[in-house]
């Protein structure tokens, strides 16, 4: 009965001894699988432009064409690529000096720690890059979460800036109820744990569908699927696009009381049947809100609408450009 007794006892901590180890072996499995495709994803997509230093942090940027400057700033989770891949670089170098930065963390950016890089911190860095290229009075365009980097670095330098292009922009504070999911990787020590295991395998498992959310109503381009996924989905890149899901509500609602303080030609851009940030409640609020700025609309065009209609981007540039 003694014996019986003991041996039940035994087989719990037997299970989770098992499953503590089972545990352990899958994390260090998916640490070494998530290094070996994030080295192999720097190895078949090194840099597409050059590196600058400025403050002490590296970042990347591509230059293309000659003229009037236009400066790029991509969203939250992708790179430089995204304006590659789209056609939007090459469409607007036959008429502009395009200069498209990897922001902090992205890309083949660093994003030092220590330090908040909310969109004014961001915009500065740009702002000093900029200047350190010999770039003065560019038109700045920036797609999704870049529309706060763009936003800011207009009203930090409102004589720098000659006119700022939103595109798909996030401008007013509202409940997402994606934010905390997204921001987990960003977590001390857990999140840390996150980025180097589970985060990248989740990521790309839900890379279609995500993607998809993001282009819908749109078909996603057949050239979409040359974007380096994996080099999205690296430790260090999840680190930036967390930090900046944690500091998209906070940012837009210390920006929201300054957008009318932009005096320079504002073009508002979006797709009319935006399905992951609602068009009314920020493009077409935003619009109102400056009663000067210019507003256009992509009729069935969702969230990457730089991707399926760059022309008609590159149109709302020209327009913008004209009126400045």
């Amino acid at each position: 009965m003694n014996l019986a007794f003991l041996r039940d006892a035994r087989r719990p901590s037997g299970w989770r001894g098992a499953a503590l180890v089972a545990f352990g072996a899958f994390m260090a499995g998916a640490a070494l699988f998530v290094g070996y495709k994030s080295r192999q994803a720097e190895r078949r997509h090194p840099p597409l432009g050059q590196l600058i230093e400025v403050d002490g942090v590296r970042l990347h940027y591509v230059e293309r064409g000659q003229g009037q400057p236009l400066v790029l700033i991509h969203g939250e989770g992708t790179m430089v690529q995204d304006f590659a891949i789209s056609g939007l670089i090459d469409l607007a170098a036959t008429r502009y000096r395009v200069i498209a930065f990897d922001r902090p963390g992205y890309g083949y950016s660093d994003r030092p720690r220590g330090r908040v890089w909310g969109p004014e911190a961001q915009a500065e860095l740009l702002y000093k890059a900029l200047q350190e290229l010999g770039i003065d009075r560019p038109i700045v365009a920036g797609h999704s979460w870049g529309t706060l980097v763009a936003a800011a670095m207009a009203l930090q330098h409102p004589t720098y800036v000659k006119s700022v292009v939103l595109v798909s922009g996030y401008y007013f504070p509202t409940l997402r109820a994606d934010v905390p999911l997204l921001s987990a990787p960003a977590l001390p020590i857990i999140g840390r744990l996150m980025r180097h295991t589970v985060s990248p395998l989740l990521g790309r498992l839900m890379w279609h569908r995500m993607i998809g959310r993001l282009f819908s109503p749109s078909v996603i381009p057949s050239r979409f699927s040359e974007f380096p996924v994996w080099m999205a989905l690296r430790p260090s890149q999840l680190r930036a696009s967390a930090t900046d899901s944690a500091l998209l509500i906070p940012a837009a609602l210390w920006w929201k009381r300054r957008y009318r303080q932009l005096v320079m030609p504002v073009m508002i851009v979006a797709g009319a049947e935006d399905r992951y940030i609602d068009t009314k409640e920020q493009s077409m609020r935003l619009h109102e809100e400056l009663p000067r700025s210019q507003l256009r609309l992509v009729p069935g065009a969702g969230h990457m609408v730089h991707q399926t209609a760059p022309r008609q981007v590159f149109a709302a540039v020209e327009s913008v450009a004209n009126s400045a």
